[in-house]
Order: structure tokens, then sequence, then C-alpha cells
């Protein structure tokens, strides 16, 4: 049978909020099926939410959960580890910025900020399993990503020494990931050390091409780039296990450009925007997952400089599933088939 893709889904984390709806997964549950999703991507580090420590030791705590989200005609669509990911590898650089995404306990504490890091990654293994998810998404963390540009020159072997060091951390997450048959998907992005396929590639390789280490493909930071998101499909299409449908717009000129001069996200050249709103062709993104039978979930991660939050994920479920194609279980031109046998079609070529 033809896969097809599912959907809409919504990624909760920008929406969570402590005021109603948005301080609960029953009440966030609700706002959202009113407005036509069908799945929830759930930050796992987020106890309004979801009790991380609970679902990876309780099975009837993650069966709960999903019959809650079932009753309002929801499901989880994946366990976002995003904020664990990237405190799993922090430059020095970013350190005092990303000790605000910790615990207190582990603030201050590079050691023990990276070992409750991990931990937190291997309790989303196990409570991916019990909600009978096969894939999560994350970050892969910074180590090389202050680095970026080569000047002053690089000195020999900073890079590879980087990538090693973050592929000695993520192994045994991987092997972890392995043992409970469930993916991690990196969103490639920007101030991460995986922020493109060559990049991406880079820390597979170190992984010895783990087939639990896949992308969470979200063209617009490939757009921000000016890398070509379509022909990146047609490369990493078995790699791709997750979607964020995001949008954004490129609009250089004499001032600025990828990089954008510091400038506030309102007055940058490369801006995120509400779907439909930037430039991402997501007919041919939709159509490039169909062709390669992408049979997993499209998700709205809402960013935009301009417009309302709730407006965006208003008009982001509508446009998801006008997007979603179902795929054809029979070829167009069926009508014309000939009905020849395998001796006359030998005969045909004169066999």
């Amino acid at each position: 049978m033809p896969a097809n893709l599912k959907g809409p889904g919504l990624f909760l984390a920008q929406f969570a909020s402590d005021n109603s709806p948005f301080n609960s997964l029953e009440a966030i549950a609700d706002w959202a099926a009113g407005l036509g999703y069908k799945g929830l991507q759930i930050p796992s580090g987020d106890p309004r939410f979801i009790d991380l420590e609970k679902a990876a030791t309780s099975k009837t705590y993650c069966d709960e959960l999903s019959g809650m989200l079932s009753d309002r005609g929801l499901e989880v669509t994946e366990l976002s580890t995003h904020i664990q990911g990237q405190l799993l590898a922090v430059h020095p650089a970013y350190d005092k910025q990303f000790d605000g995404f910790a615990p207190h306990s582990v603030r201050a504490n590079q050691g023990a900020r990276q070992e409750w890091a991990h931990d937190q990654l291997l309790k989303a293994a196990k409570a991916s399993k019990n909600l009978g998810l096969s894939t999560s998404v994350s970050f892969s963390g910074s180590l090389a990503f202050p680095f970026l540009y080569p000047w002053p020159q690089r000195p020999a072997g900073l890079i590879s020494e980087a990538f090693d060091e973050l592929a000695k951390r993520w192994l045994p997450i991987m092997d972890a990931y392995e043992d409970v048959g469930v993916d991690i998907a990196f969103e490639l992005h920007p101030g991460e050390d995986l922020f493109d396929g060559a990049t991406f590639e880079m820390l597979l390789d170190r992984l010895n091409g783990h087939r639990r280490c896949t992308i969470n493909y979200d063209p617009s930071h490939f757009l921000l780039q000016q890398l070509d998101y379509l022909a990146f499909i047609d490369i990493y299409h078995e790699r791709i296990t997750a979607f964020h449908v995001k949008d954004a717009e490129f609009c250089p000129d004499g001032r600025q450009g990828v990089y954008s001069g510091y400038q506030p996200w309102i007055q940058r050249a490369g801006r995120f925007r509400s779907l439909g709103d930037g430039q991402v062709d997501f007919g041919a993104i939709f159509s490039k997952l169909a062709q390669y039978g992408y049979d997993s979930w499209a998700v709205l991660e809402w960013e935009c400089c301009l417009k309302d939050a709730t407006t965006g994920a208003t008009e982001g479920a509508p446009f998801i599933a006008d997007h979603i194609i179902k795929v054809t279980e029979k070829a167009f031109d069926d009508f014309a088939d000939s009905g020849l046998s395998k001796a006359d079609t030998r005969a045909l070529l004169g066999l």
C-alpha cells in the first residue's frame, strides 16, 4: 500500500505559557484539536505537558496520556529533546546563555549539566517507547559553531576534534535509542554543529552510519542559508524521519545578506514567517516527500517575526491539511494496460 504523510501536527514549545489554555496538556490539547490538529509534538522537558521521569518508568502513565489525547482526536507525534540535546554539548562562548535552560542544581557546572542532559535523553528514549513512538526530535549541541567562518584561520584538526567529541557523547545515546527502536531526528539548525547536510554527514560518519541518527527536516533553516532544500530531500530522504513545517523569507539588499548584520528579527534579510507568508515552496516539498514515501508527521513549528502566534496556529492547521497528498494506489495509465502475457512481451522484443 502507498504511504501517506500524517498531519497536521503542532509543536507545543512556542505556545507554552503559564496562561490557559497553554499551561497544561489537557487544555492545550482541547485548543489544538479545536483548530484541526491531529497530533502534538511535546517538549519533553516541560512539566506542564509531561512528567518525563514518570513517562520513562510507567507504561500506565503513558497509556493514560495517550488515551486523554485520543479522546480529543489527537496523538503524540514525537517527544522533543531539543533543550537536552543542546545541553549535551555547549561551547564555553554560550555557557551562560544556555545555563538558563538547565535546572538550577546543575547551573554553572558544565560537567553536571552534561550528565543531566545525557540522563534526560535516555529517559526520553524509554518514554518514547512507552508511548509507542518510533522517532524523537532533537538538537545536536554545539562545540564547533563559534568557528563557523574560517577567520582567523582554524587550527588544523580543530573541527575534526570537535566532531570526534560530539560523536563520543552521542554514540551511547544512539545505542540506547537502538535498544528501544526509536530514531533521533536532528533538526539541522544554525547554532548547532549539525546545521546542513555536510555537517550531518560528518557526525553520521563518526557514528559509523548509525541507523538511529536521522533528520528532522525543516526547510526554513535551509532557505535562510540559501541551501537547495528540495535537492536536500533527494539526497537525504532515507534519513528524514520527522518534518517541521516552518516558513521563512530571504530578502538580501545592498546592506545585508545571509549574516543579516546583527539586526533584530524584524529587520533581518532572513526572517521566519508564518505558513504561507514566506518563500518556501511547500507544494514542491510535500510532493517530494510523497514521492519518496515519507509516512510520518508534518508538524507546524510556528515562528514568525510579525504575526501573532495564535493566528499562526489557526492558519497553520488548514495550510498543512491542504498540502497533504493522498498518494494514489494505481498508475494513472492503468486503464491502457494491454494485458499482454510474458510470452507476448517477449515476442514484442523478438525473443
